[in-house]
């Protein structure tokens, strides 16, 4: 059954892949991007199932408008897939907060934004699917990444509660937890990197370089084989609220649940005296 699907960054990577397989499945298109130029092209292409917007998801008032203009256009929105986002690396100690605060800006408020904006619409048609990309960062650590996993963690907290409030609603809420794909991440546009002090070079500045290296680009999965992915969660009657995506991110997070269990084990005793009977 055709749907309606609003993608956010889908100028290029996963955003953009998931538009072009929603297209080719014979799905209409809401598709965002900062510059709207970048979608020339596939507008041109899809004059009649894509309608091409420019969208800064920092702006709660420009998302009102971008989902009012593509409610106009198609009539409704089924999913949704909050996929703009913005990536740091470097070590806690100086990466400066004015990077902090644009992950979170980005990552998690702009996930904010999306979800009070799209979701009086869906309360109104009584169904709906929010589909927010998340990260296996959430879900992992690894030096050098500590703001941004705390961001993409904040994300999937965020779709896990809101999934309980929308649920009887008839609203589909799930986090989408990615492993590594071939984006723009590791470039400057979409990546700030903080030099690490030389104290953090066996630490922070082996993850740079290892993000920086050919060997892990070349590692990198596939952004279409993640787009096909989120199309069948889509049709899903009861998906998940969290799930991982990609070989590396179900082995990675599949081994970090098993080590926090493991954990959680060990101190349970001491965790329990924290309550005075």
């Amino acid at each position: 059954m055709s749907k309606v699907w609003m993608v956010t960054g889908s100028s290029v990577g996963l955003g953009r892949a998931v538009v072009e397989a929603a297209l080719a499945a014979g799905h209409r298109v809401i598709a965002t991007a900062r510059k709207v130029s970048t979608l020339d092209e596939l507008a041109a292409r899809h004059p009649d199932n894509l309608l091409a917007l420019g969208l800064d998801v920092h702006c709660r008032p420009a998302w009102d408008a971008a989902v009012a203009a593509g409610v106009t256009r198609f009539g409704a929105i089924d999913v949704l897939v909050n996929n703009a986002g913005f990536g740091a690396v470097g070590p806690v100690e100086n990466t400066p907060v004015e990077v902090v605060r644009r992950l979170l800006d980005t990552n998690l408020i702009g996930a904010v934004h999306a979800c009070q904006a799209i979701i009086p619409t869906l309360r109104r048609q009584g169904h709906g699917h929010i589909i927010l990309i998340s990260s296996i960062g959430a879900r992992i650590a690894t030096p050098g990444a500590a703001f941004y996993y705390a961001s993409k963690a904040a994300v999937s907290a965020l779709a896990e509660s809101l999934a309980l409030e929308v649920g009887p609603l008839g609203i589909k809420v799930t986090a989408v937890e990615p492993g590594g794909m071939r984006t723009r991440f590791a470039e400057s546009s979409s990546l700030t990197v903080s030099e690490p002090d030389p104290a953090y070079a066996k630490t922070v500045g082996a993850t740079i370089a290892m993000m920086q290296s050919s060997e892990y680009r070349s590692y990198l999965g596939d952004p279409a084989g993640h787009a096909v992915m989120v199309l069948a969660l889509a049709e899903l009657e009861s998906p998940p609220v969290r799930i991982l995506a990609g070989i590396d991110a179900v082995m990675y997070g599949v081994q970090a649940g098993e080590h926090r269990a493991i954990s959680d084990a060990q101190w349970k005793l001491l965790g329990q005296s924290a309550t005075v009977q």
